[in-house]
């Protein structure tokens, strides 16, 4: 009886956190010169995007192709929902 009411009580705490996080208001909106120096401050520097450099294939099937000929394991790099984290 008493685990049941912790549990019922975590519920409630956590469904009133989750109540509080989706009302948040959006942020204000920023002017075109406020835009300008983010975008200016935003782009990687020289030697930041490695991982540009890798030939990152877009199949499963011919990257097992390739290991297994290579006897390399297999990077799988996947996503699951919306890719603002917005679900």
């Amino acid at each position: 009886m008493k685990n049941m009411r912790i549990k019922s009580l975590a519920a409630v705490v956590v469904s009133m956190g989750m109540l509080v996080a989706c009302q948040t208001r959006a942020a204000e909106p920023i002017t075109p010169e406020q835009f300008e120096a983010l975008r200016a401050e935003i782009p990687p520097a020289a030697g930041e995007q490695k991982w540009t450099q890798i030939p990152w294939l877009t199949s499963l099937w011919d990257a097992r192709r390739q290991a297994a000929a290579q006897g390399k394991p297999i990077l799988l790099w996947e996503m699951d929902g919306h890719p603002l984290g917005c679900v």
